[in-house]
């Protein structure tokens, strides 16, 4: 049998939005959104750091399109860079009608999650970016990062 592995750099998470998740509006709530979105930048930062994390802030959330109840929200997350006890995790939100076929990018936003053990910050590995995206996003971070 072989053995299967992750990129512990990414993670892709899907879920389907169900009628409990809708506002007054008939779509997707956005605070239903954001704590899913919590949930996969959890994810993947813990799978990156090997222990728990949690979120100290959350950047650039753009609702870009409403998302209808019957969606098949499919969640890109990626580690985008790394700090001594931090990292940032990107998450894009594509929005897939399954039954006529489409997908809309419906949303964007940037995590930065601490790695914790034991009620203490933890150090984690370092990332060095290799691909193009990898330094582009990685890149982008520090302006993000720059800004604070």
């Amino acid at each position: 049998m072989s053995e299967i592995t992750f990129d512990t750099r990414t993670l892709s998470m899907s879920i389907l939005v169900s009628p409990s998740m809708a506002n007054f509006s008939g779509v997707m709530h956005g605070g239903e959104l954001l704590k899913i979105l919590d949930q996969v930048a959890y994810a993947c930062a813990t799978r990156y750091c090997g222990v728990g994390a949690v979120t100290m802030a959350v950047n650039n959330v753009v609702f870009k399109q409403p998302i209808p109840i019957g969606s098949l929200l499919t969640f890109l997350a990626s580690i985008n860079y790394t700090g001594k006890t931090s990292c940032e995790v990107g998450i894009k939100v594509i929005a897939e009608d399954i039954k006529n076929k489409s997908v809309t990018h419906c949303n964007s936003c940037y995590f930065t999650m601490v790695a914790i053990e034991n009620g203490k910050k933890v150090e984690i590995p370092s990332f060095t970016p290799q691909t193009e995206d990898e330094k582009r996003r990685w890149e982008n971070a520090l302006k993000r990062r720059n800004k604070v």
